[in-house]
């Protein structure tokens, strides 16, 4: 019985190696790649041809209406923002071309933010976006854009706006990089693992906790 268990045990361990490898691979040949996308995707766009906006907070839209003052050209999308009446209010008091101004409600997150709008972009053959949110909130939203859009040839220029709240912990942008990276390889965004409790726990006693998503 003891050699049946030892010879289970080591088929399970050379396994582990073999996925441990493949992850390994598969992670490089991202970080490879995503380098040249980006560089391609300058080239044919060195300035932004669209606004991002993240949902979160409503200072978010206040200061994407001022922003698009002064890019008159560029398309707008709000990914899960404040409801559409109370923006289109906004806008329009700000002079903004309803026209302009795509709301996409589908996001219940940081990952989904960018999941949800990735194809929509490529459809416009945008290459290059101003992403907006909060400063608290960029180093995550930006770490995350830069696979998930980057990896589909979508450049990020992160514009913030400022904030008084802390900057989110580590673990929560390593956990969502990590998704990121599931997403690009499965099409699935980890929704499972983001809301284990441990993670939650975890990251209020090792790092504090941060309220926004």
């Amino acid at each position: 019985m003891s050699f049946s268990l030892e010879k289970i045990t080591d088929a399970h361990q050379a396994l582990c190696r073999r996925l441990c490898w493949a992850g390994a691979i598969l992670l490089l040949g991202l970080l490879s790649y995503l380098p040249i996308r980006l560089i391609i995707s300058t080239l044919q766009a060195p300035s932004p041809q669209a606004i991002l906006t993240l949902g979160g907070g409503d200072e978010r839209e206040i200061f994407t209406a001022e922003f698009a003052k002064t890019h008159p050209d560029l398309k707008i999308w709000i990914s899960s923002g404040m409801d559409t009446e109370k923006a289109d209010r906004l806008f329009q008091a700000a002079g903004i071309d309803r026209t302009r101004i795509d709301y996409d409600r589908r996001a219940t997150d940081t990952i989904t933010n960018f999941t949800t709008l990735v194809d929509v972009l490529q459809q416009h053959h945008v290459r290059h976006i101003y992403l907006i949110t909060c400063d608290f909130h960029m180093p995550r939203a930006t770490a995350i854009a830069t696979i998930i859009l980057g990896h589909r040839g979508i450049r990020v220029t992160p514009v913030v706006v400022p904030s008084h709240k802390p900057p989110e912990s580590p673990l929560r942008v390593g956990r969502d990089i990590v998704r990121s990276i599931v997403w690009v390889f499965t099409g699935q965004t980890g929704s499972g693992f983001r809301s284990q409790g441990f993670i939650a726990q975890l990251n209020y006693q090792i790092f504090g906790s941060n309220a926004k998503r």
